[in-house]
């Protein structure tokens, strides 16, 4: 009898099923559908001479996201002081309640339209309350503050924001279909190339080409350590200059890749616990950290980054509690919960250059924040804990004159 069923089980062919899941790419993307050749022939329509764009850009009430919206103006506006004051929505933009939703958009720095491309120009804006307060996702005023009282000290900064490619259904970009992960070692996507270990360069390309037409302090780009994960240098720039263009930055990237059909995400995990994390390194140095003997200073200025942990890392990302779970002391980060700095350290919170003992100045590399902070709210916190808070000085110009 088990001889017979053995027979019969053998005889009998077993046909799996194995479902394929095909990746069409921009497949569900509207951007898939409008013809970008279409769209170009009336983009080169030409304009009345006295007639320019002007894209107003703002942080929204999420503190993370951007709103945009354009103005017809009868001459470029070059400079902040140029452009008039814009009153908008805030209560659809998560920054107003409805029956006061009034809200203004300070101009504060100008660069040239990388879409458009000039006459037309892109405004980066402050948001204000109707009663002429800073809305709550307002730090630059914070830090622009402190960047003029501590003006003498000429503060450099330098920004390494790191993110991740999303493809429209909130997958990773290149990433196998159905929840799979990509067959990579992370060590051969760091800086990679080969369709194997990178995805999504030619995003990366055109926002390099847009950042740079623009005028910001763009400084470079590279593939980070996790598949579909890149990063962008801002600065070093002096002052108030270098967040400003993080944030006009981010705002190109999300259009170079609302082109694309991609979306962009800074979350601090965006993958889960068994995957690199993404962040938002923070360069900083001072005259007389640059200066000879200026690693008696850095010494000092981390005593008070240690005494000041728990509250930076409270304020270095839109969400504590995200941050917390990529600061685990793996993936080159260190805990959250613990204070720590070396030459050449990776692991730790703050690290240094190898040479800097031996040259005596150099600058700090704060390796908390979280890739969707707040440049401004970070900036500020360094200056406030190395240098003091701002007094009581009447804050001017920024240290730095908006890019023309």
């Amino acid at each position: 009898m088990e001889n017979l069923l053995r027979n019969v089980l053998l005889s009998r062919k077993i046909i799996t099923t194995v479902k394929i899941c095909r990746r069409n790419l921009l497949k569900h993307s509207i951007n898939h559908v409008l013809g970008k050749k279409v769209l170009d022939r009336y983009m080169r329509l030409p304009l009345p001479c006295n007639k320019v764009l002007a894209t107003y850009v703002w942080i929204d009430g999420s503190g993370i996201n951007m709103r945009s919206k354009d103005r017809v103006m009868n001459c470029a506006p070059y400079s902040p002081e140029q452009a008039p004051l814009w009153t908008f929505d805030g209560s659809s933009t998560g920054q107003a309640k409805a029956n006061n939703s009034d809200t203004t958009l300070k101009p504060v720095a100008v660069y040239r339209d990388p879409f458009r491309c000039d006459p037309h120009v892109l405004v980066l804006c402050d948001v204000y309350y109707g009663d002429g307060t800073p809305a709550a996702t307002n730090h630059r005023k914070f830090c622009n503050d402190l960047c003029v009282y501590h003006a003498a000290h000429e503060p450099w900064f330098g920004l390494e924001q790191e993110y991740t490619m999303l493809d429209v259904d909130g997958w990773g970009l290149g990433w196998p279909k159905g929840g799979g992960f990509p067959a990579v070692k992370y060590q051969y996507s760091y800086c990679g190339v080969g369709a194997k270990y990178v995805a999504g360069r030619d995003i990366v390309e055109a926002h390099t080409k847009a950042c740079l037409y623009a005028g910001l302090d763009f400084e470079g780009t590279n593939a980070e350590v996790m598949f579909g994960c890149w990063e962008w240098q801002i600065g070093t720039s002096v002052g108030i200059k270098a967040p400003d263009d993080l944030w006009m930055s981010r705002y190109i990237m999300a259009r170079v890749a609302e082109d694309h059909g991609v979306d962009i995400t800074y979350h601090p995990k965006p993958m889960g616990q068994l995957h690199p994390g993404v962040g938002l390194h923070h360069n900083m140095s001072t005259k007389g950290m640059r200066s000879d003997g200026g690693f008696k200073i850095i010494e000092e200025s981390l005593k008070k980054l240690e005494t000041n942990h728990m509250k930076h890392i409270k304020q270095y990302g839109n969400d504590e509690a995200t941050n917390r779970q990529r600061l685990t002391g793996k993936f080159e980060t260190a805990s959250f919960d613990k204070f720590s700095w070396g030459f050449a350290d990776r692991k730790a919170s703050i690290r240094l250059q190898r040479n800097t003992k031996e040259k005596g100045k150099g600058f700090i590399e704060d390796r908390r924040p979280a890739g969707d902070c707040d440049p401004y709210l970070v900036c500020g916190l360094l200056l406030e804990t190395c240098l003091g808070p701002a007094g009581t000085k009447k804050a001017g110009k920024p240290v730095c004159p908006p890019t023309k």
